[in-house]
């Protein structure tokens, strides 16, 4: 831990310039100024000569910027490489030392920080006997200031109320992981009924008697061992999920194809490489797949070229659970693809019209994408309810909801079920006789620790978030993606799918006790939830209102394509098609009291529904 900061400090945050992530940047240097302290970030000049800090002129234009700007505290960092991490570090630390910068030798610093992949962070530990505070970016905002130095009765209560869900939660889980009971917790054997896991099993069916019978929500998991000798990574998932089938806690096996499965089916593959995952390359893989997956149900990626083929193939092997389409999104602006935005809406377009006659449901992996490259949470809310009304004017009966929590992983507690029931409200005003909304919620892509036993807390804590959805409905959610708690560390094999499964139930139901006996608040009626709740709902609808005012057909190809384009969903973090999309890329987003917002040169909040507005107004 540092020092104590007081009120004369200075923080000063570099990174060199080949590590392009600059979120953790921005966030740590929120937190800081809403504690009351100065910051000063290292524009592109000090984080170029930064990557190259041997070079006497590069060390002197670091050294003049950290004293002309009088910094006191420097924080690094590096999440590339942990080796390239440790040699970086290394050079401007000795560098430092070695022209006497620190407070100690009479220069200004008073401490050096780093942040950086969980590797780089022990090596540095270990390097420097713990003199550096290290950040793996598994940390809390109050966790993150108390390492800093900052004193507690600096952190505004805002922070640390706004922490006061996420603690209460964790304490529970921790509880829960401690005392070891969840290993005790049997599959449900809870199916009967005539269509289970045959041919004319479906997912609606599934839910349907899973309700009846008053069953937790099913389990959904991605699945996928990796392995470059194409033949025997077929047949060890082939293995796996024969066992996932055998041991019973798994209802609905996700395919973790391969890249190549993606972009290249049916094709030689040659040389070309895997990208990790399953190769899947031939229908036969496929009817292989399911054979070995009975009883659950399978569902697989879309493809990202000659998707509508792919979606029959699906069909026709796997009878596929239900399609994932991302629509803005795996093509060439995240390389995950082959065609351009515009081109990818037409093929996911074409996609959903024959998705509506399977009758199968659709799921949009849209609006965590958004936030992956930085939105605000009203776009968040909004990519995803673009997604589903598409999806009922094509004629989809069914749509799978999913909602990542934790994304970005900083958002507190509060607001991320604030962002789950205002999509949820605004989707379910959708729902009529012909098309029904199913719940998914998961934990975030990179929300776990790399400290196993911190990593199950982490899941059974948003676990019990997810309950907290909708609290007063004991057969939501429908579906929980399960993230097997190893993932930051190892890849999930069966007996980690199967832990991270009991661990998943047992959060849920023993969090429900809980509430029950009034040990903990059920969230229903929580002013602060319920406000930003109605904030988002309300705006949203604003935003919903001024694009179908001002855009010709929206839910089309063109239409979506516009709405992107106009800047209506910021994405400051998006990186290819940076030109194309200039008027997306332009807003700034920042954390502000727990949530993401777009704001102007000073960091203050833009109205979103005027924001848009005004878009149109040009």
């Amino acid at each position: 831990m540092a020092d104590i900061v007081n009120r004369n400090d200075i923080f000063g945050l570099i990174r060199p310039d080949i590590d392009a992530h600059t979120l953790g940047i921005s966030t740590v240097a929120t937190l800081i100024e809403e504690c009351g302290y100065k910051v000063i970030i290292g524009d592109a000049k000090i984080n170029a000569a930064v990557s190259g800090i041997n070079k006497t002129d590069n060390f002197s234009l670091l050294s003049n910027w950290i004293s002309k700007n009088k910094i006191t505290r420097l924080g690094f960092s590096y999440r590339l490489d942990p080796s390239d991490a440790q040699l970086n570090f290394g050079r401007v630390y000795n560098l430092l030392k070695q022209n006497k910068k620190f407070k100690e030798q009479g220069g200004s610093l008073v401490q050096i920080y780093f942040s950086g992949l969980p590797e780089a962070c022990e090596r540095i530990s270990k390097e420097y006997h713990n003199r550096v505070p290290v950040f793996m970016g598994d940390e809390t905002q109050v966790e993150t200031a108390v390492k800093l130095g900052i004193p507690e009765s600096a952190i505004p209560k805002t922070i640390t109320e706004g922490s006061k869900y996420d603690n209460e939660r964790i304490t529970f889980a921790r509880d829960l992981i401690r005392s070891g009971e969840y290993n005790f917790l049997a599959p449900d054997r809870r199916f009967t009924y005539k269509n289970f896991g045959t041919r004319k099993d479906t997912l609606a069916e599934r839910i349907a008697n899973n309700k009846q019978s008053g069953y937790p929500p099913l389990m959904r998991v991605h699945v996928g061992p990796y392995n470059p000798d194409y033949v025997q990574a077929k047949k060890d998932f082939n293995s796996w999920l024969k066992i996932l089938a055998e041991t019973g806690y798994l209802d609905i096996a996700s395919v973790g194809s391969s890249q190549l499965s993606q972009s290249d089916f049916g094709q030689e593959w040659g040389d070309k490489p895997n990208g990790g995952g399953v190769p899947v390359n031939s229908e036969q893989d496929y009817i292989d797949i399911y054979k070995a997956s009975r009883p659950m149900l399978v569902r697989t990626y879309a493809g990202t070229r000659n998707i509508p083929y792919l979606a029959d193939v699906y069909e026709r092997t796997i009878n596929i659970a239900w399609h994932a389409l991302s629509l803005w999104w795996f093509n060439r602006i995240d390389g995950r693809g082959p065609y351009t935005v515009r081109e990818n809406l037409k093929q996911h377009l074409e996609t959903l019209k024959y998705i509506a006659k399977t009758g199968k449901p659709y799921e949009p992996n849209v609006p965590h994408h958004f936030a992956f490259r930085g939105t605000d949470d009203y776009s968040y809310v909004l990519s995803s309810y673009l997604a589903a009304k598409t999806a009922k004017l094509l004629g989809v009966r069914y749509f799978v909801l999913q909602v990542m929590m934790n994304t970005p992983k900083y958002i507190w507690g509060v607001q991320d079920l604030a962002r789950a029931r205002a999509l949820l409200r605004l989707v379910k005003e959708l729902e009529d006789k012909t098309f029904k909304v199913f719940l998914q919620p998961r934990a975030g892509l990179d929300y776990f620790s790399p400290d196993l036993e911190k990593a199950k807390a982490q899941l059974a804590a948003v676990s019990a978030m997810m309950d907290d959805i909708e609290p007063e409905n004991v057969n939501s959610p429908d579906i929980i993606h399960v993230v097997s708690y190893c993932e930051a560390v190892k890849l999930a094999t069966p007996e980690f799918i199967n832990e991270s499964i009991q661990i998943t139930s047992s959060a849920i139901k023993e969090y429900r006790k809980l509430k029950k006996s009034g040990m903990t608040d059920d969230m229903i009626n929580n002013n602060d939830v319920q406000e930003r709740t109605n904030d988002l709902y309300r705006e949203v609808k604003s935003i919903v209102a001024t694009i179908e005012s001002n855009i010709h057909n929206p839910y089309t190809p063109d239409g979506l394509y516009t709405i992107f384009a106009k800047g209506i969903m910021p994405v400051p973090y998006l990186w290819e098609g940076r030109d194309e999309f200039r008027e997306a890329v332009k807003w700034k987003t920042g954390l502000i009291n727990g949530g993401i917002k777009v704001i102007d040169e000073n960091g203050k909040p833009l109205n979103p529904g005027l924001r848009v507005q005004q878009i149109f107004m040009k």
